[in-house]
């Protein structure tokens, strides 16, 4: 079974930062990506970034463009997000989820698997 567990997340005030680590065990395929979602009670998850296994393209919500870094540590069968100058818009629960698209730019329409996410609060 695919298992992925996000971990990292915390409490940080306004331009802060936090890394989180998504952790992942069992098969999953090579040319899948590894999705970074995130959700406000009350809301859907919404998609903070990708990375591919094959190639480590990325691509990020324009929202946290320039603020937030996604990689890979393959060995690990880790990814991590940076995220830098964070903004209380920023709150939520982060998941890290994975899936195959046909390119990075379709990374947030949907997943296969998924774990438990992370609280992220960012405070004013």
């Amino acid at each position: 079974d695919v298992q992925l567990q996000a971990s990292g997340g915390g409490v940080v005030q306004a331009g802060g930062s936090l890394r989180l680590a998504c952790t992942h065990s069992g098969f999953i395929r090579d040319d899948y990506y590894i999705v970074w979602l995130r959700q406000v009670p009350g809301r859907g998850r919404e998609g903070v970034s990708c990375i591919s296994r094959s190639d480590s393209s990325t691509y990020y919500k324009n929202s946290v463009r320039g603020r937030f870094t996604i990689s890979s540590d393959n060995a690990k069968n880790t990814v991590y997000l940076q995220m830098n100058s964070l903004e209380p818009e920023d709150t939520a629960v982060y998941y890290c989820t994975a899936g195959w698209y046909r390119s990075r730019y379709e990374c947030f329409t949907g997943y296969d698997y998924s774990g438990q996410g992370t609280l992220v609060t960012v405070s004013s």
